[in-house]
């Protein structure tokens, strides 16, 4: 006979779990002992926040399931942040938490919360074990749950007594949740529609989402696209689900995308969408938005479908299946004679993206220019590293100034929007992929939040590097007070090139820092940075204050509106299409 501890860590080893971020506390503490012999390394953060995100970050990076753990009370109510984080970036993870006795719950026992109440919103599903003998079927279909359909957070909430308590260890080998029945073959009579509507349509735009990453359907997309041949978007999920070098990829679109995709995705008379929920920065006012478009909506969320912008040809499948259907169907239509002639759209296309292609100013007071620090730091890393943003302008700029060529290759907190995401995450990709550089690019505003998982990194041999894209400010809050509040900078400047010295504070915490100051010395700095692998690295590039993300699409403005530096781009409806 085995406790409910013994049963639970003997599930995580069944589901193929390989590491643990976690903290250890009062009510989760009995499983800690049986972990102390178990195959499965447990790494021992210094916030569960950063171990939420650090199993988002290992999940996104692998494929896998990411999986944290927490005490009761705080411990718990600190994962709700990355909890919410994967789930609105539907990335798979698994949550253990553990819970005060049983029959205490419900009486404000010291460090209770009622945290499957309070994640209940923001879960793909979660558990609340009372009973021993249900942990290893609660693990099961949480790691089911989690990895199938579209991935998301499932949290398992067990309680102490639970855990203690002797249990049978009984392995479910088939996984039946009526209620739960992903769809994932798609409907071939909506290939077959799709295909018609793709066959004649004069300007076609292929609008990618995030999707076609978590269904490990790049390879298909890449195939699928060229046979199109229409242009492609690629949302700030799916940077890297098609390569930024292919002539078909026009960049991302959105608030700040590039005016080749945001105006094409405007023009279009149709939009394939694939893995892509029309988010509102992507759409900008939805009401303006690709105003004479039909709509293919593919994605195995049927819940998205229909959402926020009525869809002509719905399919409900798995990404990979459809695409791989979507082909010899389109394939058929050619055959057939039906296929219209993209040369007029192409050629405006071009005229767009060569008339405004991405760029930025070079300070005229011989400051850092924060988008030349991430652009050197794309080519001198390569598109084989990972790279983890924060959230903010250096985001923004490491989605537009680093090409991305494969997929799972670009981690960052889009549907949250979470700041203190990158540097855990970046320590949890490096522990699923540790034969890669991982950069986190982070601002100064950023990486004050989870810093303290530097120390855990170099504990625990994990040599990531940091780019601290160090404006001394809260970056894309200031550039929204210059633009809409008169420069009235309320509260955004953080003092952080005087306090703290970062370079001090990472060889306070076991990691070389380093500093750089002057244009001149960016790529020494870099590749000084990528030839240490021992240790974690942080480099702090004091660049110019004032430098903003362009083009710019204002919230609640129509994408026609689009802001290329400070100025309205040309009026689209007056171009000859």
């Amino acid at each position: 006979m085995i406790n409910g501890s013994e049963s639970l860590v003997r599930s995580l080893e069944h589901a193929g779990v390989e590491v643990i971020f976690g903290i250890p506390g009062g009510a989760i503490l009995p499983a800690y002992d049986p972990l102390f012999d178990s195959s499965i390394r447990h790494i021992l953060v210094r916030h569960e926040q950063g171990a939420g995100h650090a199993a988002t970050g290992y999940a996104q990076a692998t494929g896998k399931v990411g999986v944290c753990m927490a005490t009761s009370g705080p411990g718990a109510t600190n994962l709700v942040t990355p909890i919410a984080d994967a789930q609105m970036d539907s990335v798979p993870l698994v949550a253990i938490t553990g819970q005060v006795p049983s029959g205490a719950i419900g009486s404000d026992a010291f460090q209770e919360a009622d945290i499957r109440g309070i994640t209940m919103p923001i879960t793909k599903h979660n558990f609340l074990v009372t009973n021993p003998n249900d942990i290893s079927r609660a693990i099961a279909e949480a790691f089911h749950i989690a990895s199938t359909g579209r991935p998301g957070a499932v949290l398992v909430d067990i309680s102490k007594d639970a855990l203690q308590a002797n249990a049978e260890f009984n392995w479910p080998t088939i996984i039946d949740l009526p209620g739960y029945k992903p769809t994932t073959k798609p409907n071939s009579k909506q290939v077959r529609e799709a295909a018609a509507l793709i066959a004649q349509s004069q300007r076609p735009v292929l609008y990618v989402g995030g999707g076609v990453i978590k269904a490990n359907a790049s390879r298909e997309l890449l195939a699928f696209a060229e046979l199109c041949g229409a242009p492609l978007v690629t949302t700030l999920m799916a940077r890297g689900a098609f390569p930024d070098s292919h002539p078909q990829n026009l960049g991302m679109p959105g608030m700040h995308g590039t005016v080749a995709a945001v105006t094409a995705l405007q023009k279009a008379d149709l939009l394939i969408t694939l893995g892509a929920r029309f988010d509102d920065r992507v759409t900008g006012k939805l009401s303006t938005f690709a105003p004479n478009a039909k709509i293919i909506h593919a994605d195995i969320d049927p819940a998205e479908i229909g959402k926020n912008r009525y869809t002509d040809v719905p399919i409900v499948g798995d990404l990979r299946e459809t695409l791989t259907e979507l082909a010899p169907a389109l394939k058929a239509e050619f055959a057939a004679g039906n296929q219209a002639d993209l040369g007029a759209w192409w050629k405006q296309c071009n005229s767009w993206r060569s008339t405004f292609p991405l760029g930025y100013d070079i300070p005229e007071d011989g400051s850092l220019s924060p988008q030349y620090v991430i652009e050197r730091l794309g080519k001198i890393a390569g598109p084989d590293a990972i790279y983890a943003a924060g959230v903010g302008q250096h985001q923004m700029w490491a989605a537009q100034f680093v090409s991305y060529e494969k997929p799972r290759t670009w981690l960052n907190s889009g549907g949250l929007g979470t700041m203190g995401y990158a540097v855990p995450a970046a320590m949890g990709a490096k522990v699923g992929r540790p034969e890669v550089a991982v950069w986190a690019i982070d601002g100064d505003g950023c990486f004050q939040m989870t810093n303290q998982e530097l120390a855990t990194c170099a504990i625990n041999n994990i040599p990531i590097k940091v780019a601290i894209i160090n404006n001394e400010s809260l970056g894309m809050v200031r550039q929204w007070q210059t633009l809409f509040y008169n420069s009235r900078y309320s509260n955004t400047d953080l003092h952080s090139k005087r306090i703290p010295d970062f370079a001090k504070l990472a060889d306070a915490m076991g990691c070389i820092g380093l500093r750089c100051e002057k244009a001149e010395d960016v790529d020494a700095t870099i590749a000084k940075a990528m030839e240490i692998n021992d240790q974690p690295v942080v480099v702090d590039f004091s660049v110019h204050r004032d430098a903003m993300v362009w083009p710019m699409v204002a919230a609640g403005t129509s994408n026609d509106e689009i802001l290329v530096a400070r100025e309205l781009a040309p009026d689209w409806d007056s171009q000859d299409l």
